[in-house]
């Protein structure tokens, strides 16, 4: 199993620092939020806490995921990096699909796209997308991003998105790996159907583990049992190595975890703690770093 750092909710001159350290110590990749604006007043609650609060406030940073993978790539050289997860409804496929590229290129293929619809209606509104059909809508925005990374000249012509032969450079010289994020059953169908992986939100282990065996379950019906997938995890009930082996147990590829929170450091603290708090964990839980 893999770890994965969480870099959410930190300042954002923090970034690169943070990424050159977890580089150092051993860690495959860092996973990064995607947050498009605080609404003072949101029309549904916030689907991954139980009481539906938001777990930030207006003043949150929040880097655009494309936008900080880059600049972390430009610091590291075997680090990955990927959305956990852009909400994909409120964006337009095309020019996702040129960010993409663009991203692919400069990080050296060292990007996944971890993709969600989006939980909040004034996301779609406000950036002129509908709220309606959302599912729907992303499936077919799913496959206007690969048709167009897979490169050469293509074109499109379906129910929410209709385009002529186009060809945009440059295309990733790798395929750009599509992680799918979601606990509901359609998520979770979209990933077995189409993704690379899933990422999960906030989970138990024991949900951890019944979801991964319905993935298992979906990925054989559409006949991908044997292709490689990714189980992207934020686990809130295993914090120890013993934990971190029970999960490689159960078939998780990569833990997602944010260590200076183990240490009682808060999401904004000073960048040395996090620091000690990332080789401090490496140490103990990441082969050869100990």
């Amino acid at each position: 199993m893999k770890f994965t750092l969480g870099i959410a909710m930190s300042p954002l001159d923090q970034l690169t620092e943070l990424a050159k350290t977890a580089e150092e110590c051993g860690f495959a990749s860092i996973a990064l939020p995607d947050s498009l604006f605080y609404m003072e007043t949101a029309a549904e609650k916030y689907p991954y806490t139980p009481d539906g609060s938001r777990m930030w406030n207006a003043d949150t940073p929040w880097v655009d995921p494309l936008i900080g993978a880059t600049a972390m790539a430009a610091v590291t050289s075997t680090l990955r990096f990927y959305s956990n997860v852009l909400k994909l409804g409120s964006r337009n496929p095309l020019l996702l699909a040129r960010q993409l590229g663009s991203v692919a290129a400069m990080t050296g293929n060292r990007f996944g796209f971890g993709v969600g619809i989006g939980w909040a209606p004034e996301e779609f509104e406000w950036c002129g997308a509908p709220y309606a059909k959302r599912g729907a809508r992303v499936d077919e925005m799913i496959e206007v991003i690969k048709l167009v990374l897979g490169g050469g000249m293509v074109e499109f012509h379906g129910e929410f998105f209709d385009f002529d032969k186009l060809q945009m450079s440059p295309t990733p010289t790798q395929p750009v790996p599509f992680y799918v994020g979601g606990h509901t059953g359609p998520a979770l169908r979209r990933a077995a159907k189409v993704g690379d992986g899933w990422c999960s939100a906030m989970m138990t282990f024991d949900d951890l583990v019944s979801t991964k065996a319905e993935l298992d379950r979906l990925r054989a019906e559409y006949g991908r049992a044997d292709e490689p997938f990714e189980i992207q995890a934020v686990c809130i009930d295993r914090f120890d190595t013993a934990g971190y082996e029970e999960m490689d147990a159960a078939g998780i590829t990569d833990a997602i975890v944010v260590p200076w929170l183990f240490d009682g450091v808060a999401f904004d603290g000073p960048l040395e703690a996090k620091q000690d708090s990332l080789r401090k964990f490496a140490a103990v839980n990441i082969s050869g770093q100990a």
